[in-house]
């Protein structure tokens, strides 16, 4: 997942994420996560700080589609609303 420069974007719901926050690089993480869960390797300790962090992953992955979700009903709504030429 790219690095966060300091930098954050809030979106309609006031979930924040960092600037260069990208969907599809955080699922491959929480993807990478579940691989190293699954080869057994971790210490207990380690599996549930990644477990952690996965979930931390896919709240703001839910957080990103409901925002983008709601931003596409009100774009429909606009169009429906638009008068007829």
């Amino acid at each position: 997942m790219q690095t966060n420069s300091g930098k954050t974007s809030t979106t309609q719901s006031g979930l924040e994420l960092p600037a260069d926050w990208r969907y599809e690089e955080t699922i491959h993480e929480v993807e990478t996560i579940i691989n190293e869960i699954e080869t057994g390797e971790l210490d207990l300790a380690d599996v549930f700080e990644r477990f952690a962090a996965a979930i931390t992953y896919l709240r703001q992955c839910e957080m990103f589609l409901a925002d983008r979700q709601g931003q596409m009903e009100l774009l429909i709504e606009e169009l429906g609303d638009e008068p007829e030429f």
